[in-house]
């Protein structure tokens, strides 16, 4: 999993790179314009902040908000890791976060009255399972899911999670939650014609005319 952001305006030269969930005790080492953050039990990187990130990729500079990184600038971010005494733990990650699925079952939540529990096909041969509030959920329908590791156009990230005590893993999304042109402004999942093929990448460019 690797979410990448680079925000000069609001940041400056800092691209943040995130690698795992936020975890209870966490510490950070910082040095030669890295700084690590790390779980303090195991040792796990949740993350990197490269205070100087154009001097690592140059080209970085063009960039705004979110980046999808190639795997020729991973190896060259593990390159300056490894040069100065950090884990070069980064790993490519080409997968796409936002798919086709299909919403094959619907149950009622037993905590919660606005939410319900779907068994949903991401084309992967394994059904996931997602708590959703949309109000126009329902089976045999296919929806826009936003995997564990997406990054939504606020900013927010996606993880897996328990939502009133049930297990959910990824999101449902809605035409607005997708930051898509003229899409209502009301919850409800969004629901694709059926020209759309379970298990393929959202594709963010063909659905700008969604709801024209």
């Amino acid at each position: 999993m690797l979410i990448t952001s680079y925000n000069p305006n609001s940041t400056g030269d800092t691209m943040v790179l995130i690698m795992n969930p936020d975890v209870g005790e966490q510490s950070v080492t910082i040095h030669d314009k890295v700084a690590r953050i790390f779980a303090a039990d195991s040792n796990q990187t949740l993350g990197y902040n490269f205070l100087e990130a154009s001097k690592v990729l140059p080209e970085i500079v063009h960039e705004n908000g979110q980046v999808h990184l190639t795997e020729d600038q991973v190896t060259r971010l593990n390159q300056y890791l490894g040069d100065h005494g950090f884990p070069a733990d980064i790993r490519y990650d080409n997968q796409p976060k936002f798919v086709v699925g299909y919403v094959k079952s619907v149950e009622d939540h037993p905590k919660a009255n606005h939410l319900q529990i779907t068994k949903t096909d991401i084309g992967t041969g394994k059904d996931v399972q997602i708590v959703s509030g949309s109000p126009n959920m329902r089976e045999d329908i296919k929806v826009v899911v936003a995997l564990s590791g997406a990054m939504m156009p606020d900013g927010q990230i996606i993880w897996p999670g328990k939502l009133r005590g049930v297990e959910s893993d990824g999101m449902i999304c809605s035409g607005r939650e997708l930051g898509l042109p003229n899409a209502p402004q009301v919850p409800g999942a969004l629901i694709l014609p059926d020209d759309y093929q379970v298990g393929d990448a959202f594709d963010f460019d063909k659905a700008q005319h969604l709801f024209d």
